[in-house]
């Protein structure tokens, strides 16, 4: 179930179940998943990218696993804030999520992604990470940002500010 803002999702969320964040790219998804608390995102894996029934099947093995209420999804907005390509491809994978079984009732509301992979990529090099491994976590680490970014946003409206 899409959701158009971040309070929707967090009125539909399972209570005590932690959020999946999701950097999606054309050859990879970037896997981030957070505490039962809402306050920590951490990145988990990168999925290499097959085919969407391939890599949708890969997530749902992970919300299983890891008992996921919702799925923050980023969305490539272009800097002026426009969406574009990447913002309609993104917008459909979640729409072809929405509609599995698996996902049917799991909600799912998008992140503005803007400069995550800059974020991502900075924090990496700060700590010195080798080019192969940067390579490697690079999507995940994104996805973590993203994650974080919305669990924040979501913290802000919890304690009504």
């Amino acid at each position: 179930m899409i959701h158009d803002t971040l309070e929707a999702l967090a009125g539909a969320a399972r209570p005590m179940s932690g959020l999946i964040g999701l950097d999606l790219g054309t050859k990879t998804i970037g896997v981030a998943l957070s505490d039962r608390l809402l306050n920590s995102a951490t990145a988990l894996e990168t999925i290499k990218r097959k085919k969407f029934t391939l890599d949708a099947d890969r997530l749902a093995e992970l919300a299983k696993q890891h008992e996921v209420g919702g799925i923050i999804l980023g969305l490539p907005r272009n800097m002026d804030g426009t969406e574009g390509p990447r913002a309609q491809a993104t917008r459909a994978f979640a729409l072809n999520l929405s509609r599995r079984p698996d996902f049917a009732y799991m909600p799912l509301a998008f992140w503005d992604e803007r400069l995550s992979t800059v974020a991502a990529e900075k924090a990496l090099l700060e700590a010195d990470t080798t080019r192969k491994r940067r390579a490697e976590v690079i999507d995940a680490v994104a996805a973590g940002y993203i994650l974080q970014g919305a669990l924040d946003r979501l913290r802000h409206i919890r304690s009504g500010s």
